[in-house]
């Protein structure tokens, strides 16, 4: 069955403050969101402090796909500047939701291809994004876009380990 076609009306815009509470929701909608967000009324002030400071920093932009006045997905999307690949900038792409109720209708994809064509038009070089290893559906995703699985990422957590020591461990 063929996805339904795309909202005549849909766009890409910067999200604004009000757009906060839809975004966190989004957010918070799966088995790891739970677990990070809290998807309260009023939002705690964390999220206004974070959106604060992304909405003054030029080289990152969250942006939202909207329908019908509503915000139906969210991409956080940050240029990174690098000596590496002879200067050339780079795209970051993370927190990609679409709402539940619009997943399965070529949203994700479409949203994606607007962020990779504003990376264009910024002149970066690549795009690149990671996944949870537990996002098995997420990965198949970004590999049918084109993305490939050419480095192993790796994170440390802060807040799981002690500070006082270089690897955290005691």
């Amino acid at each position: 069955m063929p996805a339904a076609p795309l909202p005549a009306d849909l766009r890409v815009r910067d999200a604004t403050i009000d757009d906060l509470p839809a975004i966190v929701a989004m957010l918070a909608d799966d088995e790891l969101g739970r677990q990070r967000e809290r998807n309260e009324s009023p939002l705690p002030d964390c999220y206004h402090r974070a959106f604060a400071e992304l909405d003054a920093d030029t080289h990152n932009r969250l942006l939202v796909a909207e329908t019908d006045d509503r915000v139906i997905a969210t991409l956080h999307f940050t240029l990174i500047p690098s000596l590496s690949f002879q200067g050339e900038r780079r795209a970051q792409i993370q927190a990609v939701r679409v709402d539940r109720n619009w997943r399965g209708r070529g949203i994700g994809e479409w949203l994606f291809r607007e962020a990779i064509d504003i990376a264009r038009r910024t002149g970066c070089r690549l795009v690149q994004l990671t996944t949870n290893n537990v996002r098995a559906d997420a990965r198949r995703f970004y590999e049918r876009l084109g993305f490939e699985a050419s480095h192993v990422g790796m994170k440390i957590d802060l807040h799981k380990h002690n500070p006082g020591t270089p690897t955290g461990r005691e």
